[in-house]
């Protein structure tokens, strides 16, 4: 990685490595299940930035250490903001991380989630950032929110109906009721459903590919466009489309990717810049 202020010792929050343009994100916090708190938001936002400017990084795959993904606000934070000694991450207020909950869109390059186990609350508005989430097979969903006397929280409202739709969200926001990762597959939340011990490996395994095969540039955009897309109208989206072509013609990315396909051979596509 870039040079970060960022703890990467073993005991840090979250942990970061890069391979072959793959950069695994790790929340790190096994003895807690990895449950959320300032100190691994304001890491892992930033690891998330260092990628973002690293030319090394092509894709981002996170997950989580030891059982569970991520289920959600630490207890003892959860407890500290019941009874107002403690402010919620990203609430604003002294001490509160300057970047937004929903900082992880910004990011240009590809975000996949390997959901090794629990994932709830916060640590699902988190997934659903993702670009894809990969899930252990019997791993738990629940946005939690309405059981905790709590409403749907940093942007999920906004996030949940894009991903699975109206009515679906409704009832997963409504209900607050525990889902396992076959069912969340069946609805659209998760795209694959894969045996626990082979997430990491499989998600790992379609970034090296998506890393060493496909244009960040391209991929930059296609996340650009697909984010905006549905605030406009079909006429504005296919105008944004034609514009972003023509700029597409003139990026070296278009004739390697054209050379490499006539001659057979792997692409060796520009770093995002």
């Amino acid at each position: 990685m870039a040079a970060s202020n960022v703890d990467q010792s073993a005991s840090a929050p979250v942990l970061c490595s890069v391979d072959q343009g793959v950069a695994t994100v790790t929340l790190n916090r096994p003895e807690r299940n990895n449950g959320w708190s300032a100190e691994i938001e304001t890491a892992y936002f930033q690891i998330l930035a260092d990628c973002d400017a690293n030319p090394d990084v092509r894709v981002i795959v996170v997950t989580g250490a030891g059982k569970s993904f991520c289920p959600g606000a630490d207890m003892n934070l959860l407890t500290g903001m019941s009874t107002g000694s403690e402010a919620a991450p990203g609430a604003g207020g002294a001490g509160a991380p300057r970047r937004p909950s929903h900082f992880p869109l910004s990011i240009r390059k590809p975000i996949l989630g390997a959901i090794n186990g629990a994932c709830a609350g916060v640590g699902l508005v988190q997934a659903l950032m993702f670009d894809l989430r990969f899930a252990a097979a019997g791993a738990k969903f629940t946005v939690a929110f309405s059981r905790r006397g709590l409403i749907a929280e940093y942007g999920s409202a906004w996030l949940l109906p894009r991903i699975v739709g109206q009515s679906k969200a409704m009832d997963l926001l409504l209900s607050s009721r525990t889902i396992v990762a076959e069912e969340a597959c069946s609805m659209g939340l998760v795209d694959r459903v894969l045996p626990k011990e082979q997430v990491l490996d499989q998600t790992l395994a379609y970034a090296y590919d998506v890393a060493a095969n496909c244009s960040p540039a391209s991929m930059a955009v296609m996340k650009r466009q697909v984010l905006e897309a549905s605030h406009l109208t079909i006429d504005e989206a296919a105008a944004v489309a034609n514009r972003e072509m023509i700029a597409s013609f003139g990026r070296p990315d278009f004739s390697e990717g054209v050379s490499s396909f006539v001659e057979r051979r792997q692409p060796g596509f520009p770093p995002l810049t």
